[in-house]
């Protein structure tokens, strides 16, 4: 698995129209409230043309691609950290998620309402903001109250976030110790996790929203996304090859589809990067943490590999493609030896060697 992202935003901002449209999982989209009631789920393949490339060198292996799961998930308004609509159920259900996807309507369409009664960008972001923050508050105090007095650093940590979150400042704008991070995981906040604001348009939105969103965005040192959850979910319902699917969105401007670009964007956001494998039946792509160790990759294969990790052949993936060759490329010296320590650069090609 690549990572996982929860679609949030107020009812009738068109999560679930961009979920399938990324998707293509048929969620039920309708022009009301709470239309959604439990979270969809929804896996799809990460593109990868270089995953496709390094297949084509190897057309005896399976192809398997690292994927994305997205959930969509019930539209949250004003009290939901206690419980209004759907709150809890829903702030529940993306506490394990690792990013927060928050979709801002700047569409225009009279049949469906605003929550809210007009468009404000800002408005509605900080509406979901508050209740994010309002639970956190709720988890940080249980916490403290069921720390032992000894634990003097996770309370003096903690006592910092709930004065913090009282003043609106989410915990992913804090820095920790290996330690207190540690302990975080276990309450899994919401503002701490990494969020991407996607702006749904349509082809006669206000560009003062979309720029709302995108300034606002700015200020929270995240990024913004256009995506025009209508046509997209067109795209995807019809059964177009991938060429005629690229020249359908061409047609109305678009240079890639919006899987394409949330990809992207996803792991800039989470500092994730690829790498390949081509042993046994399978050539095959694998998501890990920028700065994760040869080790690290390893267990993320088996925890076998990394329990008797000896040393990992590792050839850039450009390198590779260039010569058209593994084991040609093994025999010209392309593949250098690393120890357990190594750093997977984005696009690396490992075997991992054991003593099993």
């Amino acid at each position: 698995m690549g990572f996982n992202c929860g679609f949030l935003g107020l009812p009738n901002v068109g999560k679930s129209t961009l979920f399938n449209a990324l998707s293509a999982a048929g969620a039920e989209v309708e022009g009301y409230p709470f239309c959604t009631t439990e979270a969809q789920v929804g896996t799809v393949k990460v593109p990868d043309e270089k995953l496709d490339r390094l297949a084509e060198l190897l057309p005896e292996k399976e192809k398997v691609y690292t994927k994305i799961e997205f959930y969509d998930l019930a539209g949250l308004v004003k009290g939901a950290h206690h419980g209004e609509g759907l709150g809890n159920q829903f702030l529940s259900e993306i506490r394990g998620v690792d990013a927060l996807i928050h979709v801002v309507r700047c569409f225009e369409n009279s049949d469906v309402p605003f929550e809210e009664g007009h468009p404000s960008p800002k408005e509605n972001i900080e509406t979901i903001k508050s209740e994010l923050l309002l639970k956190d508050l709720e988890t940080i105090e249980n916490r403290l109250s069921s720390l032992d007095q000894k634990e003097v650093q996770l309370k003096e940590m903690y006592e910092k976030l709930k004065e913090d979150l009282e003043a609106g400042v989410a915990i992913r704008d804090h820095e920790f110790t290996p330690y207190e991070r540690e302990d975080l995981k276990s309450i899994s906040p919401l503002t701490g996790k990494p969020v991407l604001y996607v702006a749904n348009v349509s082809e006669d939105s206000p560009e003062e929203c979309l720029k709302a969103v995108e300034s606002y965005a700015k200020e929270e040192e995240t990024e913004a996304l256009a995506l025009n959850g209508e046509i997209e979910s067109e795209v995807r319902q019809l059964d177009l090859s991938e060429d005629e699917r690229a020249e359908y969105l061409q047609e109305w401007g678009l240079e890639e589809s919006a899987l394409d670009r949330l990809v992207r964007t996803g792991y800039d956001l989470l500092n994730l990067v690829t790498f390949y494998t081509t042993d046994g039946p399978e050539v095959r792509a694998w998501t890990i943490p920028e700065g994760s160790t040869a080790l690290e990759a390893a267990g993320k294969i088996h925890s076998d590999f990394a329990d008797n990790f000896i040393y990992a052949e590792v050839v850039p993936i450009d390198e590779l493609l260039n010569h058209g060759d593994m084991q040609g490329a093994r025999d010209d010296g392309l593949l250098n030896r690393r120890g357990e320590d190594y750093e997977i650069e984005d696009g690396d090609v490992i075997h991992f060697v054991s003593s099993r």
